[in-house]
């Protein structure tokens, strides 16, 4: 039932193109399912708002007759337009859809437009989630959403467990205001004095709202341009190695909901040092996998980073227990219950 058996389903989101330096977990959720015998297509990879939605649309009508079911992933804001848009040219075309709910701002938009979201969700087939806490957020909406965590494909990370942290920290996040670069400056920069051989390599791509621009000018400010490596966006295949060269990982960001590349860190080992935002402290226990600390606060943020470096075994069990975490969210456990979900959204498979 949880194979493909040639079924054919459409993954309706946003497919950054292969030159993009970045990758979405749908990404991964594509070749995973054709990997079971589903007919993949995806869409789109346009740069855009306007093009990606006129592509989006295009292939959801000129190829309606290779897909059975349709996946389509909600974000909030100007995003959610495009899905609204999506649902609605399935809904005409009788193709069954299954949503899956994405980001930290979603609740709030939730609650400021809360008609609006609800019509949406309850037209799906099914409404997924990658986390408890965006499912919890929206379940007055929606009660029987379903949670299934980002695949990982644990194989791919390998394990070096970190008892004894050197101070070399990673960041990996987009270049946008919502994941605060300048507060990892800010991290480096109360750390720099006491700690002379201190390095941050800031990993992602520039989302051009000036944010890195910023981060730049903080670091020259701050007098630590030269503990910093702006390394830009990187190849998903290249994540793994770049992370296994750091032993703490840091993220800042002010909003937030199960962030792949917290996950990522962890299977690779390193000692998380994160912010309480969104559904972060469901996806980490304070004190067990990570090291937690209030939104924008970089004096909490550089303390536990100290506590980590000066104490082998915080980090050792940080490290030990950040992988076990990981696990959980194996591909191997992830997707039999996608596909089971998908399969479950087309009429002929429930009736079969």
């Amino acid at each position: 039932m949880s194979g493909g058996h040639g079924r054919g389903v459409l993954l309706v989101g946003s497919f950054p193109p292969p030159d993009a330096g970045s990758a979405q977990p749908s990404d991964l959720l594509a070749a995973l399912l054709a990997e079971r015998g589903w007919r993949v297509l995806v869409t789109s990879r346009r740069r855009g708002r306007v093009g990606s939605l006129a592509d989006a649309l295009a292939t959801i009508w000129r190829r309606r007759h290779e897909y059975d079911v349709a996946q389509v992933d909600v974000f909030s804001g100007r995003a959610f337009r495009r899905a609204e848009a999506a649902c609605a040219l399935l809904g005409r075309l009788g193709k069954p859809f299954v949503l899956t709910l994405h980001g930290g701002g979603l609740p709030a938009f939730a609650r400021r437009r809360p008609a609006r979201v609800a019509r949406l969700l309850a037209r799906a087939r099914a409404v997924t989630a990658p986390s408890t806490w965006l499912a919890g957020e929206l379940a007055a909406l929606r009660p029987d959403i379903q949670v299934i965590p980002n695949p990982l494909q644990l194989e791919r990370y390998p394990f070096r467990p970190r008892a004894g942290a050197r101070p070399e920290l990673i960041w990996l996040r987009a270049f946008h205001a919502v994941y605060d670069p300048e507060r990892a400056v800010e991290v480096v920069a109360r750390l720099a004095v006491e700690r002379p051989r201190l390095r941050l390599t800031m990993i992602g791509p520039d989302k051009g709202d000036g944010s890195r621009a910023r981060a730049i000018r903080a670091a020259e400010r701050r007098g630590v341009g030269d503990r910093i490596r702006w390394a830009g966006a990187v190849p998903k295949a290249e994540v793994p190695s770049r992370l296994d060269r750091a032993d703490v990982f840091l993220n800042t960001s002010t909003v937030d909901n199960a962030p792949v590349s917290v996950l990522e860190a962890m299977a690779c080992g390193l000692c998380v040092v994160s912010t309480d935002a969104g559904g972060i402290p469901e996806l980490v226990e304070d004190g067990v996998e990570a090291l937690l600390a209030p939104v924008g606060d970089a004096g909490a943020l550089a303390a536990a980073v100290g506590r980590i470096l000066d104490d082998p075994d915080l980090a050792g069990r940080l490290s030990r227990a950040g992988r076990r975490r990981a696990e959980a969210n194996d591909a191997a456990g992830v997707v039999p219950r996608w596909a089971g979900v998908l399969v479950g959204a087309v009429p002929e498979a429930v009736e079969a």
